[in-house]
């Protein structure tokens, strides 16, 4: 689309009228008129994508949401308590100044995904399952290189068109309601008066999707379930709920066990809606019991052994791990579309197709770079990076040498990259890594330049592999050339790309120069 910077005072058109792709749903019921409609926008600007973007950054950040729980438990315990507390009432006024109330939500009828690790697979899976069965709306953070990447319909990130034509209908709504609230001009346009990123994201997915007549929607949990801004769904609205497989993760937020962890993500569950789980210890199952009890929910638990037993299902999603992550979303899908008992073993040919043809970017990624090789996972977790050692040792010859590109900015990265190291040695039996490049995740000029946290990795490295080359860079761009050139001297070279997925998706970034934001 065009990206012209003139002022424009024209009024916007409704929101059905743009659309990432034809409509598979043309004779779909019109959604019921908002109470808050903005006649024209609240102010001349202009009203591109590159404007959308600009003004999604002035928006406060995620991180600095997290920021505010403190580094530790003991730092956070007070404050979680107090801004848990008043964030789900938050999100519903900021839906109500949006111009929707949780009912109509209800218009939608959502598998709802929580959990630690995979549930990114989760929604991949479930979405690529859904549509052949009719059109489908899916919600995912982080992105990697785009924000579209999080709004996607019938697996497809939304249009720019789209995209901006949603952003500044929220953005001017939520100016009309703080006018109305009595602040000035000034203060009621700009963006201390919309919600943090986060939440405006979801609440701009639910009002695209509304507005598409999107009724079948995959949204996957952002931190934690019971007091995520996804979780002002009502029963109604949830056909299904997904607790993937859990591990300590936003430690300041959730707590620094996994019990404590599970409690949170048991948020999800919803009175008399199926939650489906994967069987794990006793104490955190009590966990996950106790609160189905407590909301009345239904919580279906499967078994690993079964799943390990089961061949799944061969396809785009790389790892022996992801037969867990298709069992989770078959089980949710066929709640969602009715079809009664049955589970992963006997699957009509269109959940197969589904299952098979399901991507994900960042997970298990393969990129080919010239006569080089490039394997990005995101995974942040011990648990999850050593699933990542298991699939490096997939795409690798016996004694072969890899270039490791590595960064974990808010967790211990030395104690994730040691763990890491002991994986990848037990399941090679050779010192794979004799180089290694730690970086931040930004692009030139979007950092601080504080390379501590690199520089405590890179030390980490050197005392478990003494032999090995360490490299410590402020910016991915920076990081991507040295491991280039690294690489470029090795016949059929690779590189492995972990430890964040906002590491991979600046590396993609570089890679791949030409993709559309």
């Amino acid at each position: 689309m065009a990206t012209s910077r003139a002022f424009t005072q024209c009024r916007l058109r409704p929101l059905h009228a743009y659309s990432s792709r034809p409509s598979t749903r043309s004779t779909a019921p019109r959604p019921r008129t908002s109470p808050i409609r903005a006649q024209r926008p609240m102010s001349v600007m202009s009203r591109s994508y590159q404007d959308a973007l600009q003004k999604l950054a002035e928006l406060q950040s995620n991180r600095t949401v997290t920021q505010l729980f403190g580094s530790t438990p003991e730092q956070s315990n007070a404050k979680a308590r107090d801004l848990n507390a008043v964030a789900i009432p938050e999100v519903i006024r900021w839906l109500g100044r949006a111009g929707y109330s949780t009912d109509d939500l209800c218009r939608m009828r959502h598998i709802h995904v929580a959990g630690t690790k995979g549930k990114g697979s989760v929604c991949a899976y479930a979405t690529s399952m859904l549509r052949r069965y009719g059109a489908v709306g899916t919600y995912t953070s982080p992105h990697l290189v785009s924000p579209r990447e999080r709004i996607a319909i019938d697996g497809e990130p939304v249009s720019q068109e789209l995209f901006a034509a949603a952003f500044f209908e929220l953005w001017d709504r939520f100016t009309e309601a703080a006018r109305r609230e009595g602040r000035d001009a000034a203060a009621a346009e700009g963006p201390g008066s919309k919600p943090f990123f986060f939440r405006f994201l979801t609440i701009m997915a639910w009002h695209i999707f509304l507005g598409r007549g999107v009724r079948n929607v995959v949204m996957e949990c952002g931190i934690g379930g019971e007091y995520d801004a996804t979780n002002v769904l009502p029963a109604r609205a949830v056909s299904a709920a997904v607790i993937s497989q859990l591990g300590v993760d936003h430690v300041a937020m959730l707590g620094d066990t996994v019990e404590k962890i599970a409690w949170h993500k048991a948020g999800v569950l919803k009175d008399g809606v199926k939650g489906f789980t994967v069987r794990a210890e006793p104490s955190v199952m009590g966990v996950l019991r106790q609160r189905a009890a407590e909301k009345k929910a239904t919580l279906v638990e499967v078994d690993p052994d079964e799943v390990a037993a089961w061949r799944g299902v061969e396809g785009n999603l790389k790892g022996g791990f992801q037969k867990m992550n298709q069992a989770l979303a078959v089980l949710a899908v066929r709640e969602h579309l009715n079809m009664g008992g049955g589970g992963w073993e006997d699957l009509p040919d269109e959940m197969a197709s589904g299952l098979r043809e399901a991507t994900l970017r960042g997970r298990c990624e393969v990129v080919h770079d010239g006569e080089q090789t490039w394997l990005l996972d995101g995974a942040h977790t011990r648990e999850s990076l050593a699933e990542v050692a298991r699939w490096l040792r997939e795409n690798v010859q016996e004694g072969q040498e890899v270039i490791l590109v590595f960064n974990q900015q808010e967790r211990n990265a030395g104690e994730l990259l040691a763990g890491f190291l002991r994986e990848v040695n037990e399941v090679t039996g050779w010192e794979v890594f004799k180089s290694a490049v730690f970086t931040r995740n930004e692009l030139k000029g979007g950092g601080d330049g504080d390379v501590a946290v690199q520089e405590g990795a890179a030390k980490t490295m050197r005392d478990i592999v003494p032999a090995c080359d360490t490299a410590v860079f402020d910016n991915v761009e920076d990081a991507v050339l040295h491991a280039r050139n690294l690489v470029r001297n090795k016949a059929k070279g690779k590189v492995l790309v972990t430890g964040s997925m906002h590491l991979v998706g600046g590396v993609l970034r570089v890679l791949e120069p030409d993709g559309l934001l």
